[in-house]
């Protein structure tokens, strides 16, 4: 759903830069609370395992494919202040360099599939965590039901910055028709993965999941033959499996060698058709006045890596510099950030060490 340069009028651009540029300020801030010593290494891994992930295109319709979005996977990983930035990182990293989404659009772009995403994504997530049973099996399905919705929310939010700024004529009604319809069944795909993700990390380190923390089931006791809550008991922790006693290294590490993987290898089979808005905007006459992304010349531009002949080793070398870069320039900002929220704690722990 990157939507390109010209799309969108520059006035409705330039607010969605605005709104953007807030949210991520605010999330910057919200990070803090949420980058600690397990967050904080994960959150520059999901971002990159989230720009691995959406280089597979897969098939939804005919001559139309989709892609994970990523907000509800991160959200729900590394908690939704970080998934915001999580998903903006990935974003930047693709316009810049591989010529992905336009630059004039990257605030729609981070609005659309950043903010709205993560937002709605995290707060169903949470208030279907509160109604369902207190198990790991209902934070998968959560995340499954959270990351299909968030995909339609995402193409209702781009309908309506085209209804106030798009640069062609067309029916607002066949443009939110077309783009919620085809988006469900791009979120079917953003929910199977999400939850296999979610599942997967849960299994092995449920401590990992920010969305799972906390969750306890409640002591029962057998009244006339019924299970009630003991009253006055305290929850107890559903106890750990076995394999929580996993590292952190072990999990980054199997998470960066899968998303190496991916982007380098299986990127190559993914689909090559048209996703959801690409084809939406070339059926409906949305694309008439796109513009030449500023930085086609880029030596990474489409996935590829230039003067590379070969196809495959083409595309698989750029997924690997993708999601090499995305690592990086992800974790230098969350340890940035992990790092400032501790800064800014010290003067009070001197001040509480003192009154002591």
């Amino acid at each position: 759903m990157h939507v390109p340069d010209g799309f969108i009028n520059a006035p409705t651009s330039a607010a969605a830069g605005v709104i953007a540029a807030g949210a991520v300020a605010v999330s910057l801030r919200g990070a803090r609370r949420e980058l600690d010593e397990r967050t904080a290494p994960l959150a520059g891994l999901v971002a990159a395992f989230i720009f691995a992930v959406q280089m597979l295109n897969f098939p939804v319709a005919a001559g139309t494919s989709g892609h994970l979005l990523g907000g509800a996977l991160a959200a729900i990983l590394v908690g939704p202040y970080t998934g915001v930035l999580c998903v903006s990182v990935v974003l930047l990293m693709q316009g810049i360099l591989f010529a992905d989404g336009g630059l004039t659009a990257l605030g729609v772009n981070i609005t659309n599939m950043a903010i709205v995403t993560t937002v709605v994504a995290y707060a169903l997530f949470r208030g279907l965590v509160k109604v369902l049973p207190r198990t790991r099996r209902s934070v998968t399905v959560a995340s499954f039901v959270a990351a299909l919705v968030s995909v339609p929310a995402a193409a209702l939010a781009f309908t309506l910055m085209f209804a106030i700024g798009g640069t062609t004529d067309v029916s607002i009604g066949k443009v939110a028709t077309a783009m919620i319809g085809v988006h469900v069944l791009i979120g079917i795909g953003e929910a199977v993965i999400t939850a296999l993700t979610v599942g997967a990390v849960i299994a092995v380190r449920p401590d990992l999941v920010y969305g799972a923390r906390g969750l306890t089931q409640k002591l029962k006791l057998r009244v006339d033959g019924e299970l009630v809550d003991a009253p006055g008991a305290e929850p107890e922790p559903e106890p750990a499996p076995v394999a929580a006693r996993t590292s952190h290294r072990k999990v980054w590490a199997a998470g960066l060698l899968t998303s190496l993987v991916l982007a380098g290898f299986v990127s190559f089979y993914a689909s090559a058709d048209p996703d959801g808005l690409e084809k939406v905007a070339t059926d409906h006459g949305i694309d008439k006045k796109a513009e030449e992304h500023s930085a086609a010349d880029s030596p990474l531009a489409d996935y590829g890596v230039k003067d590379v002949d070969d196809a495959r080793l083409s595309g698989g070398l750029a997924g690997v510099i993708g999601v090499g870069v995305t690592v990086v320039a992800g974790t230098g900002v969350f340890w940035a950030v992990r790092r400032r929220r501790t800064d800014d704690a010290s003067p009070s722990d001197t001040t509480s060490m003192t009154s002591v």
